[in-house]
């Protein structure tokens, strides 16, 4: 059998890659992208220069980008309420409900990053930063959490 040209395969590699990059079987992959590359570049910014939260633009865009998250939160969240679900990292509107709630958090504090440290916000700072770490430990650990995780998390790690 021949071996793929070097361009078939640079077509297959970069195939995976726009797959990978795009999440082609997720149909709100764009607008989840977005709502975490918003804040993302916000606190990109604020580590490059940490008084830009004083500037209007920044302001407006995180008070809109909190605004819109807290409205998608209250909604997934009554929805939730409302199922009855409680693992709700176990389903897919829980872990959206999760990394927005993260968002807001992180925005909120990132708001008066200008201003000097308190030792409420550090905590705060501290905790959102390992909550992720934490609980996917804690999951990874449970074998019974993990006995309804799809296939392709069993093979993650």
């Amino acid at each position: 059998m021949d071996e793929p040209s070097e361009i078939e395969y640079t077509k297959t590699n970069f195939s995976l890659i726009i797959w990978r990059v795009c999440n082609i079987n997720d149909p709100d992959a764009v607008l989840w992208m977005v709502a975490y590359a918003i804040p993302a570049n916000l606190c990109l910014l604020v580590g490059i220069k940490p008084h830009v939260t004083e500037t209007v633009l920044w302001r407006r865009i995180a008070q809109l980008h909190v605004l819109i998250s807290t409205a998608v939160v209250s909604m997934m969240g009554w929805t939730l309420y409302k199922e009855g679900i409680t693992n709700i990292f176990q389903q897919e509107e829980g872990r959206e409900f999760s990394g927005l709630m993260l968002i807001l958090v992180w925005l909120l504090l990132c708001q008066h990053s200008g201003s000097s440290i308190g030792a409420f916000r550090l905590s705060a700072a501290v905790a959102i930063t390992i909550f992720p770490f934490v609980a996917w430990l804690y999951y990874y650990i449970n074998k019974e959490l993990r006995t309804s995780w799809p296939s392709h998390c069993k093979i993650a790690l």
